[in-house]
């Protein structure tokens, strides 16, 4: 595999960031003017999001995903994303909106820079904890864009319960209350994924393939079971794993990271079909 890292001046991130993205190699037998100058473009593309306090290298030095991109031919995306939730701080300085920075910005500069299909069938996104949450706010918001979802020791979270049951969870959700402008502000807009989730479900959007899957041990075990038995009232269509012995920890991410792979319908005897 080819493996690029690169720094670029974002607009949406008012300044330079980095990308880590993983790339399948030239297949033997094909010159390289036969496969860099083809115009074909690789059908699968993963969008890898990092948890809190990580960064874009996390997925690379912390489990084994370029081996598993490799038995694919999977192009992996990784952005940086601090610790913003995946949501726009437009307060923050000149703006950090990460929100708008992957879907309108991020992702044109994937498919126009790299042999990478834009087409809904052909990408995936997944993301563990905080990366997590960013999964269900791009999929819940955007399902047009991707095929299927997994989201790894994370679920949409109602707030209100979250106030009532769990004042560590309650501690780190009022940050993001007070950067949308208030609790009605947050509860209406896009990073409330409960209420998102409700609506798509009440009007039958096509939302992406569904996989949540967290440890047993975790500490979010009890937001995780809330969220599931909520699922299951509003009839979400969705794949619940739970795995004993794992809390929230890096074995627990490699692992399910394979599941989902297994999930999207991406074996590793896929590889060499990627055209």
């Amino acid at each position: 595999m080819s493996l690029v890292e690169f720094t670029f001046e974002s607009q949406y991130l008012q300044g330079n960031t980095m990308i880590s993205v993983i790339l399948p190699d030239k297949p033997r037998g094909k010159t390289p003017a036969q496969f860099y100058g083809s115009g074909e473009r690789y059908k699968v593309l993963l969008w890898l999001l990092h948890g809190t306090y990580g960064n874009h290298s996390d997925w690379l030095r912390k489990s084994n995903i370029e081996l598993y991109a490799c038995e694919r031919d999977l192009i992996v995306v990784m952005p940086d994303a601090l610790n913003t939730n995946y949501a726009n701080w437009e307060n923050f300085s000149l703006g950090y909106n990460m929100y708008d920075y992957l879907t309108e910005e991020l992702m044109p500069l994937i498919y126009n820079w790299f042999p990478a299909s834009s087409k809904r069938e052909d990408n995936f996104i997944a993301g563990l904890s905080m990366g997590g949450r960013g999964t269900c706010v791009y999929a819940f918001n955007h399902p047009e864009r991707f095929a299927a979802a997994a989201v790894l020791s994370a679920c949409p979270r109602d707030t209100d319960w979250i106030r009532e049951h769990d004042q560590r969870l309650w501690k780190r959700t009022e940050g993001c209350i007070e950067n949308r402008g208030g609790y009605e502000a947050y509860q209406a807009s896009y990073e409330n994924t409960w209420r998102v989730l409700d609506e798509a479900v009440a009007k039958g959007v096509d939302l992406p393939r569904l996989y949540f899957a967290c440890g047993m041990d975790d500490h979010l075990w009890k937001v995780y079971n809330y969220f599931k038995k909520h699922a299951q009232e509003i009839g979400l269509d969705a794949t619940f794993e739970e795995i004993p012995g794992y809390k929230h920890e890096w074995r627990f991410w490699d692992l399910t990271i394979q599941k989902a792979l297994a999930f999207f319908g991406l074996n590793s005897s896929d590889k060499g079909n990627a055209f």
